[in-house]
This record gives structure tokens, sequence and C-alpha cells, in this order.
């Protein structure tokens, strides 16, 4: 499947990057090796195969839900460097400081 140029350029604006246009080249050149890599597995015979869903040994292993102490928020915002409300105060990452 070959990723074009205008894709890469569409997700790099998405993700607020900017990249020359050598870059989004080989980029693009980059993914769609990627993405064909990747669609070869289609080409593996996994009849009879049991869907594996995880690799871990162990499963659901939860801690009793027991209130702890937390720590003294003065001691954590000692070297906050702007708060508000008892929240820190962080610049905005969206346009206009808008909602997500």
């Amino acid at each position: 499947m070959k990723i074009s140029e205008e894709e890469v350029r569409h997700v790099a604006a998405l993700s607020k990057l900017s990249f020359s246009e050598s870059e989004t080249t080989e980029f693009a050149t980059t993914l769609s090796k990627i993405v064909d890599m990747v669609e070869l597995l289609n080409e593996v015979d996994t009849t009879g195969i049991a869907i594996t869903t995880t690799m871990a040994d162990k499963k659901n292993i939860m801690r009793a839900d027991i209130a702890e102490a937390g720590v003294d928020r003065k001691f954590l915002f000692q070297n906050v460097p702007e708060k508000e409300n008892h929240f820190i105060k962080v610049p905005a990452i969206l346009d206009d400081g808008g909602d997500a």
C-alpha cells in the first residue's frame, strides 16, 4: 500500500509537525515499506491457530482498593512555577487554549 506524501503532510499537520519536502518524501517511502511488510502477515495461514490476546503469564492481578494517605500538597507544589486553585497551571497546547 502506497502512503502518499499528501497523507504524510496531513498526519504531520494533525500532529503539529512540519517536514521539508525531502523528509516528507522519505517518510512516505519508509511508511509505505512498513505497511507493505505488515500486509505480508495477511498471507500467513493461521487456520487452526488459537487467538493470542496476551503473552503475559499472569492475569487479573489486582491490589486491594484501600485508601492511603497522599503526599502533602505544599511539598508537591514547592517546585511548581505556576499554580491556580490547587492545580498546576501549564501552557495551552491547543489553538486558543480551547477544550480538547
